[in-house]
Parts: structure tokens; sequence; C-alpha cells
């Protein structure tokens, strides 16, 4: 029998890379700033725990 699987995080995820692919490329200056943001969207995770374990050290 076939289990189930839950893939909620999957949709946070994607909302997350959309939301943060419109926040640096909106902001972006030149098209290069824009593609590097773009690839920034795609890594967003990792910028968020960065970011919350330096506040948490504080």
């Amino acid at each position: 029998m076939k289990e189930h699987m839950h893939h909620g995080g999957s949709a946070v995820y994607g909302l997350g890379f959309i939301g943060a692919a419109i926040y640096y490329i909106g902001t972006a200056g030149t098209f290069w700033l824009g593609v590097i943001g773009f690839l920034k969207a795609l890594v967003w995770p990792a910028f968020l725990v960065y970011n919350a374990l330096q506040f948490l050290a504080r």
C-alpha cells in the first residue's frame, strides 16, 4: 500500500521563491544584478536560516 505524502514544504518554498525573486529583481539596478537576484531567490532559505542564527546568537 502506498503511503500518502504531504508536500507542504514545496508550496512554502515556491511562494518564498516568487516573493524573493520579485524583491531581488525589483531592487536590482542593472540587468546583471537582476540575474544575481534571481540566483539569490533560488537559495533564499539559506539566507533566512543564516540571519535567524545570527539574531539568536546575540
